[in-house]
């Protein structure tokens, strides 16, 4: 079993932001796949499916950004999942915009959805699927950037890429992280 989690921020006003490419992701996965989140668990909404004949949770956090550790590590605990068998997918400000990179573990990065899951989890070891929003252009700090919407040209080069990231998932779910990182990371 696999928790793919979408970080993002939960509300309407929160829709269509640099901080929620995680939920943009996990809403293009479940629309693929026929899917609803339909359950609310942990602080969290989440749906159960067999998909690529493997059962996955996506769990889209309802803790706000800062605390998306709490819902992980409640979902990852009740499922008793190892870290390697929970995926993280989020935004990235240190990379550049649209790109796309899988990583097998490492530090937050100073992403607080990030640090919060470490925490919770104790392990920095777990993979993480960034999607690059690039840094804010001077006088805008990254806090704003990060919750301000995609303008029209960034939202239609988001959408273009998330093809490319369910590939990753498929990957990663049917042959391991090392083929999903050769794909991702090559394809960028």
């Amino acid at each position: 079993m696999y928790l793919i989690v979408g970080l993002g921020n939960p509300g309407q006003q929160y829709s269509g932001t640099r901080h929620n490419v995680g939920f943009m992701m996990l809403d293009y996965f479940a629309g693929k796949n026929k899917l609803t989140f339909t359950d609310s668990k942990w602080k969290a909404l989440i749906s159960k499916a067999t998909v690529w004949d493997e059962s996955v949770i996506l769990l889209k956090p309802e803790t706000y950004m800062n605390l998306s550790g709490t819902a992980v590590a409640q979902a990852a605990h009740f499922y008793k999942l190892q870290p390697a068998n929970i995926i993280i997918i989020h935004d990235d400000l240190d990379m550049e915009f649209g790109r796309i990179k899988l990583v097998s573990g490492g530090g937050d990065g100073g992403h607080k959805g990030i640090r919060s899951i470490i925490e919770q989890l104790g392990t920095k070891d777990f993979p993480r699927l960034k999607i690059g929003i690039g840094r804010p252009p001077a006088p805008v700090s990254p806090e704003k950037y990060v919750l301000g919407k995609f303008d029209h040209d960034e939202k239609e080069m988001i959408e273009q890429k998330l093809s490319v990231v369910l590939e990753g998932i498929r990957i990663f779910l049917q042959q391991g992280i090392a083929a999903a990182m050769t794909m991702v990371n090559q394809k960028e």
